[in-house]
């Protein structure tokens, strides 16, 4: 990739894609950045950069978007693990969009994509999970079934289409710059701050910092072989009892309390209850039975000997980059309070 020529960030104002534009001005790299919306102004303000309207449900937006553009970041999707049609709201869309914006950088003549999949499309029956152990076959949820049939999908389409096609696999992102509102997984952070997780859930997450993501993508755009997953994470994962514990550490004058383990049929019990509260309040679930029963003590593990070696992946460790995205949110307390 030369640096004078064009880079397109689909979802530019979310985090990963924000972040993204950013660390690829920061190369002298020229940037044009994709939203749905052109007019939340916030996350761009100070950058310099081209911001285009275009909607991975709509192929046309992105067919135009991506004229003269040299390497795709295709970092747009549903990024939600519940909604009230999760077929239609999650799943569908993340397929369409891959078609939609795959489909439109081939006529677009794009040379290389950058596919922003999940570790939610890694096989976690072997641990430490990596590339080369195939697919989730757990099909219990739709986001997971949309990033690895998505991923399949990309591949598909990609050598049919004769695009190279390079797909990164980023776990629980966090830390840097944001904005409301938080993604899935920085919400998390905001919730221990905020005292809203009740109990020990044994669930845990591999956090990343979002700035080691973004740079992971470049890197992929630059070393990253054509038809080829790469892991975006750290190698060992967290509770998110022990990141209270780490939070309660670090603030000792918020008065944290580390949750206790409860048996699991009262975790189902309280997710039940947390679920029919979503149902008639319309607003997601603190905690679903679904989350229990497939995440309460699965390990997050990755062996990303892959990304070190072919990209020079190297993510500072995920103790860091919890306290730093604490640091971020205590000091953006507009955030941490919306």
């Amino acid at each position: 990739m030369t640096k004078n020529t064009m880079s397109l960030v689909s979802g530019a104002n979310g985090h990963l894609g924000n972040n993204l534009v950013r660390l690829l001005l920061k190369q002298g790299i020229p940037v044009r950045a994709a939203v749905r919306n052109k007019n939340n102004t916030k996350p761009f303000e100070g950058l310099n950069c081209e911001i285009v309207q275009a909607d991975i449900t709509d192929k046309a937006s992105f067919v135009s978007a991506l004229q003269g553009v040299e390497t795709f970041y295709a970092v747009g999707a549903s990024f939600k693990l519940w909604a009230k049609d999760p077929k239609k709201e999650i799943y569908d869309v993340n397929i369409n969009g891959t078609r939609n914006t795959i489909e439109a950088a081939a006529e677009a003549g794009v040379k290389k994509i950058v596919y922003v999949s999940s570790i939610a499309a890694l096989n976690y029956t072997k641990l430490p999970a990596n590339e080369s152990g195939g697919y989730n076959p757990d099909r219990r949820d739709l986001y997971y079934n949309s990033k690895n049939d998505g991923e399949k999908l990309a591949f598909k389409l990609a050598k049919e289409l004769g695009v190279e096609l390079v797909s990164v696999m980023p776990s629980a992102m966090i830390g840097s710059e944001a904005f409301f509102p938080l993604n899935v997984s920085y919400h998390i952070l905001k919730l221990i701050l905020n005292k809203e997780i009740p109990v020990d859930t044994k669930i845990t997450l591999n956090w990343i910092d979002v700035k080691d993501v973004a740079n992971g993508c470049y890197l992929a755009a630059e070393k990253g072989r054509s038809g080829e997953r790469y892991i975006l994470a750290n190698e060992e994962c967290m509770t998110i009892t022990d990141t209270t514990a780490l939070a309660a550490k670090l603030y000792p004058e918020l008065n944290l309390k580390v949750p206790n383990s409860v048996p699991k049929i009262v975790l189902y019990s309280i997710a039940g209850m947390m679920e029919l509260t979503a149902k008639l309040n319309g607003k997601p679930p603190l905690l679903t039975r679904k989350d229990i029963a497939m995440f309460s003590g699965l390990q997050q593990n990755f062996d990303i000997s892959k990304a070190r070696n072919e990209l020079g992946f190297n993510p500072k460790a995920p103790e860091l980059a919890v306290k730093e995205a604490l640091d971020y949110l205590m000091k953006n307390k507009s955030i941490l309070g919306a």
